[in-house]
Parts: structure tokens; C-alpha cells; sequence
């Protein structure tokens, strides 16, 4: 079973090591402080991942078949006459999409606006760092 160190899951959750320290003692998260080295299954953390998560209010969603939503501030457009590459800051996610410079216009994208990218795609590629734990 995979095994993460205090250090990994604070930097997989985003959080500093104390706050997973402070998790672990308020008994919110499970961990194994057996040995000299406190662990956390990797299951746990999924889990505990999952539950914690939060999307940004969205008051513009509507209904689509599309699951991947992600809301969140424009922070570079970088535009020619016909085509755009418009990066948003979607909580710790950056997302870049292309599109045309014609709708950023008519979208009215700029540099600090709220928008939401939307993801609707048949093949979602998942990798790891090669080596198991």
C-alpha cells in the first residue's frame, strides 16, 4: 500500500505540514505513527482529499453534460488577429486553453476576470513518477 510522508500529503493537499499535523491530532485524518516517521495511507489521503474538496461558488452553472468544471480567474491572454491562448488561475490548477481572438472579444476576457473552463474530453491521460512506494 502506498505511503505518504507528513511533508507529501501537505504538498498533494496544498497545505503546510502543520496543517496535516493538526489533521492528524484532531483525528480528522488517519495516519500511522508507529514507527519513528508519522505515515498516511495513500487511500486515507484520497479520501480525505475527496472530502475536503470544495469548488468555488458558481453563480453562472447551468446544466451540461460536462463534469469537469473549473472556476477561476484569468491571468494572461496572449492574442494575435486570429488566435488566443487565455491561461486562468482555477484554484491550484492552472488551465490554458486556445481559442479565438474573436471570442475572447465577444467573451469579454481580460486579465483578472472571472471565468469557468469547461472540460469535455474522451481520453484523460494519467501518469506517475514511475517508481511504487
Amino acid at each position: 500500500m502506498t505511503q505518504f510522508r507528513i511533508s507529501e500529503a501537505a504538498s498533494l493537499l496544498g497545505v503546510s505540514d502543520d496543517t496535516v499535523r493538526r489533521w492528524i491530532d484532531a483525528g480528522a485524518l488517519a495516519a500511522d505513527t508507529s514507527s519513528s516517521r508519522t505515515t498516511i495511507a495513500g487511500a486515507d489521503l484520497a479520501a480525505f482529499a475527496v472530502e475536503r474538496a470544495r469548488r468555488p461558488d458558481d453563480p453562472d452553472a447551468g446544466h451540461s453534460s460536462a463534469r469537469n468544471r473549473f472556476v477561476g480567474l484569468v491571468t494572461a491572454i496572449t492574442a494575435d488577429t486570429v488566435m488566443a491562448q487565455v491561461e486562468l488561475q482555477c484554484g491550484p490548477f492552472r488551465v490554458v486553453s486556445l481559442m479565438s481572438s474573436e471570442a475572447v472579444r465577444e467573451l469579454g476576457l481580460e486579465v483578472g476576470s472571472r471565468a469557468a473552463a469547461v472540460v469535455k474530453a474522451t481520453t484523460v491521460v494519467v501518469e506517475t513518477t514511475g517508481g511504487t512506494r
